[in-house]
């Protein structure tokens, strides 16, 4: 297994605007029957960065995610991962590239029969083989990296509150210690406390571990708030990539739409401010 880690971690990652690009989307395009979803996409996601990625309900941001992921078919593009393009990996080399990838579902997607401890176990026990014993402390010291009491391990999803299902997700999404984490939607159905107090948890999380974060989001404070850069999705491809003061200058009509209605305004004004 090292010489094969090896081979997957030497192959050159492709540079773009001088940054490393860890994931490169070139012409994706996603269809369910006779409905396009996504149509010639193009995307990069550069290391160590917060992606924002941002669209109007429906409009495929979770598609997208999934497809990158290998978890939905794509018709036709090119999806290159650690400098890989995917379509070409075998099932043990992609397996060497999933291990690199942490996911958190929207609503946290925890297995209700498991406690948090056996939830973050999960992503151990499917691709590594060790001692329960160590499993047991590595899980603990994820519960212990999202800000969860210890006593949290051995509850059940049923017994938490959403931001502790929020952070146990996150928790197992980090167990394999991986380079990208993906999190859908992870500020749904919080309160606003709630919100900012996840948004801070990533920053420090992608601070201190190195971690590279894409985030689809329809949340403005966090777009403002700990986003380096976001990509909006509108007519099956990203109408534009960016700063928020790229977004602010974009004259798409959606696009001035999200980041300069009334709420916008609101959450501008106390950012700069």
């Amino acid at each position: 297994m090292t010489a094969a880690v090896s081979s997957i971690e030497e192959t050159g990652h492709v540079e773009a605007e001088g940054k490393d690009v860890l994931i490169s989307v070139r012409g994706v395009t996603v269809s369910f029957g006779t409905t396009t979803v996504l149509e010639n996409l193009d995307l990069d996601v550069y290391r160590g960065e917060i992606l924002g990625f941002v669209g109007a309900s429906g409009s495929g941001k979770s598609v997208l995610m999934r497809a990158i992921l290998g978890l939905v078919q794509r018709q036709s593009g090119l999806i290159r991962m650690f400098g890989h393009d995917v379509s070409k990996l075998d099932e043990y080399q992609r397996m060497l590239i999933d291990m690199r990838l942490g996911v958190l579902f929207q609503q946290g997607a925890l297995f209700s029969s498991l406690t948090v401890l056996e939830n973050i176990q999960v992503p151990m026990r499917e691709y590594l083989d060790m001692p329960k014993k160590l499993m047991d402390e590595l899980a603990r010291l994820k519960i212990e990296l999202v800000g969860l009491k210890p006593s949290a391990a051995e509850k059940f999803p049923s017994e938490l509150s959403g931001g502790m299902i929020k952070r146990a997700a996150l928790a197992r999404a980090l167990a394999l210690d991986p380079d990208v984490v993906f999190l859908d939607e992870p500020t749904s159905g919080l309160d606003p406390i709630g919100a900012a107090e996840f948004d801070e948890l990533v920053a420090k999380l992608r601070d201190t571990l190195g971690l590279t974060v894409y985030m689809v989001t329809h949340d403005l404070d966090s777009l403002f708030s700990v986003c380096d850069r976001i990509a909006v999705l509108g007519d099956r491809k990203v109408l534009v990539a960016g700063t928020i003061d790229d977004m602010l200058r974009c004259d798409d009509p959606w696009v001035q739409a999200y980041f300069r209605g009334k709420r916008a305004r609101l959450i501008d004004h106390a950012a700069r401010g």
